[in-house]
């Protein structure tokens, strides 16, 4: 079996690189490896070589990616979505009960009191200072029911919270595991007006950016609490810091410090914690070596974010062809009369789409001479071919 290589722009958990079969080796140069694998590192201005088919990113978040850029290039990109919920969900309740009693003010104070012979007694006296709400019986608004927000809202009513969540994109699966004494909100306004707290937990989009605006923090209850640990870009910071400062909203907790949150009153600011423990590190790493080994090996793709998922298992066939396109029409009518004048008989076909990019899996009961190969990329709209056999490699064509 042919070997592969892969280089890694940042530490990589130990853990997700044993997952790595035999045949792969870590190099410590782009230039000679096969694929990628990243968590922080800036690839925005990144040249790749022509030998890059694939960049997994132990995370969820792919902005330090080009990733137009890379589809143009035939290059897939993966993510690791839910292998970090967990520890979000964790820091999530965590901040709940921040947002509730001031145990940070509390702790400061003993600290500024330290040398207080009677701290004892004194802070018997000061800790009212502190006091706080509990969450019992306290109304959760969760926007967005993805992996971490289906986790936050399981848990909020494990802790006596009543919960209600907004999704009008709920999958399947999330669906099936979240609790059915989750109230669905029939819009968001409907979710602010009922909510004693707020959090969200959905991507950052053209059509979520600034979602917690001036409008959204009206609707909201007088002194809400409000929870973001999904993208700092998801609040309007102007319209959060009015909010603050009339006492619409009495705390807000964050994951992510910027110039103008770090300076306003009633805040919690965490420095980008939420995926910050071992477990979620060995988990996303795991989960982006097997998604990259896949690929590699198989033509498979799962969890990509440039190009659609597909998978056709093992090939069991003398030859697998797995073309990345552009999705436009008449591409696979040109494929099939490609393989046709050939002679050679397609056994399966596979293909899907997503957004302006397709991806095309053949498997042929005939080896694809080179010449042949180079024939399939000049089809106009064809962006990379990649030519396997089985879990073993015949040649690539880029």
């Amino acid at each position: 079996m042919d070997k592969r290589t892969v280089y890694c722009c940042n530490p990589i958990s130990k853990v997700g690189l044993q997952e790595l079969p035999s045949h792969y080796s870590l190099v410590s140069s782009i230039d000679e490896a096969d694929a990628l694998l990243v968590r922080s590192a800036d690839l925005k201005q990144t040249d790749f070589p022509g030998n890059i088919r694939a960049i997994a990113r132990a995370g969820a978040g792919v902005d330090n990616i080009p990733l137009n850029r890379c589809s143009e290039e035939g290059i897939v990109v993966f993510n690791t979505p839910g292998a970090n919920a967990n520890g979000v969900k964790e820091l999530v309740i965590a901040g709940l009960m921040l947002a509730s009693r001031d145990i940070l003010g509390g702790v400061q104070w003993i600290r500024e009191n330290k040398e207080d012979p009677n701290i004892s007694k004194d802070a018997e006296k000061a800790k009212k200072a502190f006091a706080g709400n509990e969450i019992l019986g306290k109304t959760l608004g969760v926007i967005g029911l993805g992996a971490i927000g289906v986790l936050v809202a399981n848990s909020a009513l494990d802790l006596g919270m009543k919960v209600i969540g907004y999704d009008p994109f709920l999958s399947v699966s999330s669906a099936w595991k979240l609790s059915g004494h989750v109230k669905p909100a029939d819009s968001l306004t409907e979710l602010f007006e009922n909510s004693d707290y707020v959090t969200i937990h959905v991507p950052a989009t053209s059509s979520t950016v600034g979602m917690l605006d001036k409008t959204a923090f009206t609707h909201m209850k007088d002194g809400v609490r409000v929870l973001n640990f999904a993208r700092d870009t998801l609040v309007d910071e102007d319209a959060l810091s009015d909010a603050i400062i009339s006492g619409k909203v009495s705390r807000y907790v964050t994951d992510f410090a910027t110039p103008v949150v770090a300076n306003l009153p009633n805040t919690i600011v965490l420095p980008h914690l939420g995926a910050s423990t071992e477990e979620s590190e060995d988990n996303c790493a795991v989960m982006a070596v097997r998604q990259l080994q896949e690929y590699i090996d198989n033509g498979n793709i799962t969890n990509s974010v440039n190009y659609p998922d597909l998978n056709a298992g093992v090939c069991q066939t003398v030859s697998r062809v797995a073309i990345l396109h552009r999705n436009i029409p008449n591409m696979l009518r040109q494929f099939t009369t490609f393989f046709g004048d050939l002679n050679h008989n397609i056994e399966t076909l596979q293909n899907k789409a997503k957004g302006e990019y397709a991806y095309t899996i053949i498997d042929l009961s005939y080896p694809l001479p080179e010449n042949t190969v180079k024939e399939l990329k000049s089809i106009n709209g064809v962006l990379r071919v990649r030519v396997l056999k089985g879990k073993e490699r015949i040649q690539e064509v880029f």
